[in-house]
């Protein structure tokens, strides 16, 4: 799908040549009215300095996300003014958000559709030149016009270009917050671009020649194991899975070498179950209707390679994409099927809908045997998360409480919510099975716990592993929020970015 283009400049806000302006106004404390946030004198000039008097007669406030337009009548070149809302104006010595002015530039950008070029000051909100402002805003930017139109005959013309004011262009931490901030963004819009296609269009097949395309389109190591490649190799659980459609499963390996004196080797597991039916544990249609999802942790750590091939952090990086279909067929896997995982462990199949765990297993197994210092899966892996965390917030379990919480420090950093959650060792009997070393499913209370203990089964002692629970989150729902919107979510790339370059430091 097209990206919004973007570009820095230091001419003023109220002489360019856009279709709408974009300025952060916030509310003054104490009920103190409406205080137009800094880098906008020269528009309340253009306004004659009634700027502030004419949002506060159309209802503005200030309130965080809200989105106040107004005609400018030709007190600048573009004809329509946006005031978003900062929420509270700082004391003294703080700052807003980065968070903040993303979900203001957001917000802005998503209602925008039918002005395809806009400009704003949002990066100087703070009063200097930022650079995590800037690659906070041309994050916010990207990812609030983001549009999947791919399926729609007809669409109004949304965002296409977005200018931002800064003091200095050319300063180098500046340009080089930009880069970044680009970069992710747009990893985060691919990730969404994968996640929103139809089922019918993203088959196995396809979902690994993705990362062909992508990864190897800056400049990554792509090999694709086929069927006959996966049978060869061991890959008992991703042909299990596979096994009942009739479009056969691969494993994409994505490789990003950092050469000499990289500080960490690290690999990234990502589910990528392209549909999931259920399989013979047939889901509700209901329950169906946003399974084409089940794929968006392997659609985050593809997408984040991407990113990583363009920042280049000082990390040796390998990445498994587990893609396979669940379906319900005459040769589908059945309840008490025994399949053999990479490196030889047994899963008894009690549910052939807990299917992402055992592709899972044999990625992270085939991870494991290459002695990384990290390996970190991310799967849409339970309901269960759902309940436990709700559709905005994932859950990080780990075996080193240190990279736990270094996960959801890194999550906070980029504008995401993990949240850490155990691996309560007494869940771990319910996975007992009667006739093989384990069954793919436990005790029902603590499910999302359970999962996890099954896919820590696969992780050899000496290798620090977290896993990352993002059933939820991936896949919006509800309404539109900030620069989020229905569908495909792009989360965790933030996460998985911030984390591995602050690890290359």
């Amino acid at each position: 799908m097209a990206r919004i283009a973007s570009t820095l400049t230091k001419n003023t806000l109220s002489t360019a040549k856009v279709d709408a302006l974009v300025v952060g106004v916030g509310a003054a404390p104490a009920g103190g009215g409406l205080v137009l946030a800094p880098g906008n004198d020269d528009i309340d000039k253009a306004f004659k300095k009634r700027l502030l008097a004419a949002l506060t007669a159309v209802g503005a406030t200030g309130k965080a996300g809200e989105v106040t337009k107004l005609a400018t009548l030709g007190a600048t070149t573009a004809p329509m003014l946006v005031a978003v809302g900062l929420g509270e104006k700082p004391a003294k010595g703080d700052r807003w958000g980065a968070e903040t002015l993303r979900r203001a530039i957001g917000a802005a950008a998503r209602q925008l559709d039918g002005s395809p070029r806009i400009a704003t000051s949002l990066a100087l909100a703070n009063g200097d030149n930022s650079a995590a402002d800037v690659a906070a805003v041309v994050e916010g930017a990207v990812l609030g016009g983001y549009r999947f139109g791919r399926y729609r005959s007809t669409t109004k013309p949304p965002v296409e270009s977005v200018t931002i004011v800064v003091d200095n262009p050319r300063d180098k931490a500046v340009k080089a917050a930009y880069d970044r901030g680009r970069a992710v963004a747009d990893a985060v819009a691919l990730c969404r671009d994968l996640v929103n296609t139809a089922p019918a269009d993203l088959y196995p097949a396809d979902l690994a020649q993705a990362a062909v395309d992508n990864c190897g389109g800056v400049g990554l190591q792509v090999e694709v194991l086929d069927e006959k490649a996966l049978k060869k190799g061991g890959f008992g659980g991703v042909l299990g899975v596979g096994q009942g459609s009739t479009h056969p499963p691969r494993v994409a390996r994505i490789t990003y070498s950092a050469g000499r004196g990289a500080k960490a080797k690290v690999h990234l597991v990502g589910k990528g179950i392209t549909f999931d039916s259920g399989g013979l544990a047939l889901k509700p249609a209901q329950s169906m209707e946003w399974m084409k999802s089940d794929m968006g942790g392997a659609a985050a750590v593809l997408s984040t390679m991407t990113a990583i091939g363009q920042l280049k952090p000082n990390v040796d990086i390998v990445a498994w994409i587990a893609c396979a279909e669940n379906m319900p067929s005459g040769t589908a896997i059945r309840p008490s099927d025994v399949l053999t995982i990479k490196g030889g462990k047994t899963v008894e199949v009690l549910n052939p809908d807990a299917e992402g765990r055992l592709v899972m297993a044999d990625c992270i197994a085939a991870a494991a045997a290459e002695k990384p210092d990290y390996i970190v899966d991310v799967a849409t892996l339970t309901g269960a998360q759902l309940v436990a965390l709700g559709l905005h917030v994932y859950a990080v379990m780990a075996n080193d409480d240190e990279l736990r919480d270094s996960l959801v420090a890194a999550a906070g950093v980029a504008g995401e919510q993990g949240w850490p959650m155990p691996l309560p060792p007494e869940l771990r009997k319910s996975l007992d099975s009667d006739v093989a070393d384990i069954a793919n499913i436990g005790d029902r209370n603590g499910g999302m716990l359970t999962a996890g203990l099954f896919l820590k089964e696969f992780v050899p002692e000496g290798i620090k592993w977290a896993h990352l629970d993002i059933a939820g989150p991936a896949f919006n729902t509800g309404e539109p929020h900030g620069y989020t919107p229905k569908g495909g979510t792009g989360v965790p790339v933030r996460t998985l970015v911030e984390w591995l370059t602050s690890l290359g430091k």
